[in-house]
C-alpha cells in the first residue's frame, strides 16, 4: 500500500525501526531487524521511543500500527546481547526495567490516549508478547505463534506481560502460559485466551491492520481518546471511581467543549458524513 502524501517528518531515528503514513492520521512503525528475528536492541528502544513519543504529541496522528518486517513480529529480547551482560556482570535488570518507564519497546507499559494496534506476522515471544499484550487491537497472522518463555530462559516477564495478561485471561490460563512457557496456537490465542482480535491470512495482516485503524479514524478523535482514557482507567479503578475520574478529566472535558462534538451532531442532523478536524493538545 502506498504511504500517504503527508508534510509529517518523523524525528530522526536508525534503519533498526521504519516509520510511514500508510493511511491519514494513521503512523506505521516497522521493527526492522528481520535477520534478527526483530530481536529488541538499546537502538531500537531508543527509536521507539522517540516515534511514540513524537505520536503522542502530534495532532495529526490519530491512530498507530506497530509490526515486524520478515517472517516474525518480535522474538522479545536480544538474548545473545543479555548473555553477554550477564557473564561480565554488567547487566542491572532491576534498574533497566525501572528506569524504562514505558516498558519494553517502549510500549508494554505506555499508556497512550491514542489507540495502538498491533499486526502480528509469523508471532510474538518474551517482550514481543509483552508488546502486543498492551496494544488495543490486535490482528494476526492465522499461522502466528505466541510465547511467553522467560521461565525456560532463567528470566522472568517482567516488562508489565505478567499483570496484563492476567487481567486479560483470568490467573489460571495466565498461569499456564507463564509458568510453562508454553508455545501457543494464534487460534487459541483469539478463541482461548482472548489477546487477539481478528486472524487473517498472513499476507493480510498488515492491510488488515490499515483497515482497522481506518475504522477508527473514521471517528471523532476526541472521543476515541477519551474512550481510550477510560479504558486504561477501568483497568486499576473500579467503576464509580472510572467513572469520576474519567468525567474530571482533560480528555473528557476536550470532546465537550472541542469543534467535533459539534461537527458529528450537526452531521447528524444533516444526514451526511462528519468532517473531523486535528483535536488539541492536551
Amino acid at each position: 500500500m502506498a504511504p500517504t502524501k503527508t508534510k509529517l517528518t518523523p524525528p530522526k531515528h536508525s534503519s533498526e525501526v521504519k516509520a510511514a503514513i500508510p493511511a491519514p492520521h494513521v503512523l506505521l512503525l516497522t521493527l526492522n531487524r528481520p535477520k534478527s528475528l526483530n530481536a529488541m536492541t538499546p537502538t531500537m528502544t531508543e527509536d521507539m521511543t522517540r516515534l511514540l513519543d513524537w505520536f503522542e504529541e502530534e495532532p495529526e496522528l490519530w491512530v498507530v500500527i506497530i509490526t515486524g518486517e520478515g517472517r516474525l513480529f518480535c522474538a522479545g529480547a536480544d538474548l545473545l546481547a543479555w548473555n553477554k551482560d550477564q557473564q561480565s556482570n554488567t547487566s542491572n535488570e532491576t534498574s533497566d526495567v525501572l528506569r524504562a518507564i514505558h516498558g519494553f519497546a517502549s510500549v508494554s507499559r505506555r499508556q497512550s490516549v491514542k489507540p495502538i494496534i498491533a499486526a502480528v506476522n509469523g508471532g510474538a515471544y518474551g517482550g514481543g508478547m509483552e508488546l502486543i499484550l498492551n496494544c488495543d487491537l490486535v490482528v494476526a497472522a492465522d499461522d502466528a505463534k505466541f510465547a511467553l518463555p522467560e521461565v525456560k530462559r532463567g528470566v522472568v516477564a517482567i516488562q508489565g506481560g505478567i499483570p496484563r495478561l492476567t487481567q486479560i485471561v483470568g490467573h489460571q490460563r495466565a498461569s499456564e502460559m507463564l509458568l510453562t512457557g508454553k508455545t501457543i496456537t494464534a487460534v487459541e490465542a483469539r478463541d482461548r485466551f482472548g489477546f487477539v482480535n481478528t486472524l487473517v491470512p498472513a499476507p493480510s495482516v498488515l492491510s488488515a491492520a490499515i483497515a482497522l485503524a481506518q475504522q477508527i479514524t473514521a471517528n471523532s478523535p476526541d472521543a476515541v481518546q477519551s474512550t481510550k482514557h477510560a479504558l486504561i482507567l477501568s483497568q486499576r479503578l473500579g467503576h464509580s471511581e472510572t467513572l469520576y475520574q474519567h468525567v474530571q478529566s482533560p480528555e473528557s472535558k476536550q470532546v465537550y467543549k472541542g469543534q467535533n462534538i459539534k461537527e458529528g451532531l450537526k452531521a447528524f442532523a444533516e444526514k451526511r458524513t462528519p468532517v473531523w478536524t486535528n483535536p488539541a493538545k492536551l
